[in-house]
């Protein structure tokens, strides 16, 4: 079972500044709630593989060196939410980035009488997140990700998820969850958050 019997369905989605262990976290919500893990990166990437006819159109984008346009990726988004494991629940990573997307989400889910229940936000001090991008690179022998570099994708990420995250906040949507600390930390304090809004997981309902 996937949620609780009288609590919403988990149809979630995570946004994070990168660094922030989005990925790792949301791997983890997912296996706990039930539902997929549902990333926009790796709907392309499949896509592109299977050299499906959504995907022949992307690769073409992609190898020209443009962006994958909004009316696009909402047709591979959709597309993998009508697949039959994402019919009680599923957590979006990476989806939706625009307010046009924000918009055909609410349409789609709308039109199948279901809604966003809940924007996990993952919160980190913007220092700490560049001194932890900045030692990996470092140990990672990635000398050409600088600090200048690691700050300027923050930076892309606040201006991008700013306009959305102002809708979600206007619906009460967004739970947030400090994002600083080890991975079972965060982790703790996210499944915390989730059970005050309801949701439980396969393991607690069984």
């Amino acid at each position: 079972m996937t949620g609780s019997e009288t609590g919403p369905s988990p149809r979630l989605l995570i946004v994070g500044p990168p660094g922030a262990g989005k990925g790792t976290q949301a791997t983890q919500i997912a296996e706990t709630l039930g539902v997929p893990a549902i990333s926009t990166g790796d709907i392309f990437r499949a896509n592109v593989r299977d050299e499906t006819e959504l995907g022949v159109k992307v690769k073409t984008i992609m190898d020209a060196g443009d962006y994958v346009p909004d009316s696009l990726t909402n047709e591979l988004v959709s597309d993998r939410l009508d697949q039959g494991d994402a019919a009680q629940g599923f957590l979006l990573d990476g989806y939706p980035r625009t307010l046009q997307q924000v918009g055909f989400l609410d349409d789609y889910l709308s039109a199948k009488g279901q809604a966003l229940e809940a924007v996990i936000l993952l919160v980190a001090d913007r220092d700490e997140i560049v001194e932890r991008l900045r030692k990996r690179a470092l140990d990672q022998g990635r000398s050409d990700d600088t600090e200048d570099a690691i700050r300027h994708r923050q930076d892309v990420y606040l201006r991008e998820t700013a306009p959305l995250l102002e809708s979600y906040r206007s619906r009460g949507l967004v739970v947030e969850v400090d994002g600083l600390g080890s991975i079972e930390q965060v982790a703790e304090r996210i499944d915390a958050a989730l059970t005050e809004r309801g949701f439980r997981s396969t393991a607690a309902a069984s």
